[in-house]
């Protein structure tokens, strides 16, 4: 058998791999936002995407597995989206001004996958087991990591008076996170506003925030 026949079984596996992959996948979002996640089980999985249980088992040990798999699909979507703002040559004010609507961008043009981030966000309890909650959470850590960054920036330039970036940070995607919601309620609350102001409003007044903090 020649190299290239060899390599050409290698890449069909892989993409035959992938496509298994993207379907177990495709079947456990579907069935995640009609039952939940608790409701789901591997065999529904299994028949929504037509494939054998044995299949699934071959690709994930658990159902939550596959669950973690999506959350850390979308924070990494959401990551690089973010790291390329956070390469741009801006000031950081600027910087967290463009974070703001970017975030907001990902939760129209990437719903999906917002919509679960979302979802575990607001899950009263801990979904996960502590090992895959820990993956999970290295993701989001990433994506604070690149807020912390942006603030650290801004505080060596002088624009801002950061005391804990961190805790800055988490403040920061916790008040864009929350006000995407708001979305939802454009004919109640935010009738004769616009959603998009009232984010930058927020996003304006937490750069305030941090321009005229008293150390």
């Amino acid at each position: 058998m020649s190299a290239s026949t060899v390599m050409g079984l290698k890449e069909r596996r892989q993409r035959e791999r992938k496509q298994r992959r993207d379907q177990i996948i495709d079947a456990a979002r579907s069935l995640l936002f009609e039952k939940g996640l608790h409701a789901t089980s591997i065999n529904q999985i299994a028949k929504r995407a037509e494939l054998g249980v044995g299949t699934i088992y071959f690709y994930y040990k658990s159902k939550e597995e596959i669950f973690s798999a999506l959350q850390e699909e979308g924070l990494e979507l959401l990551f690089s989206r973010i790291f390329k703002i956070s390469n741009m040559n801006l000031a950081a004010d600027e910087k967290l001004r463009e974070i703001g609507l970017e975030y907001m961008r990902f939760s129209k043009e990437n719903r999906d996958y917002y919509d679960i981030i979302n979802y575990f966000l607001a899950s009263p309890g801990i979904i996960f087991v502590p090992n895959l909650k820990r993956k999970v959470d290295r993701h989001g850590s990433r994506i604070i990591g690149l807020i912390v960054e942006t603030i650290n920036a801004g505080t060596r330039a002088g624009l801002f008076q950061s005391i804990n970036p961190r805790r800055d940070a988490i403040t920061f995607w916790g008040t864009l996170h929350g006000l995407i919601q708001f979305r939802k309620l454009k004919d109640t609350v935010l009738a004769g506003d616009s959603h998009k102001n009232i984010l930058n409003h927020a996003v304006d007044h937490f750069i305030n925030g941090l321009r005229n903090r008293i150390s």
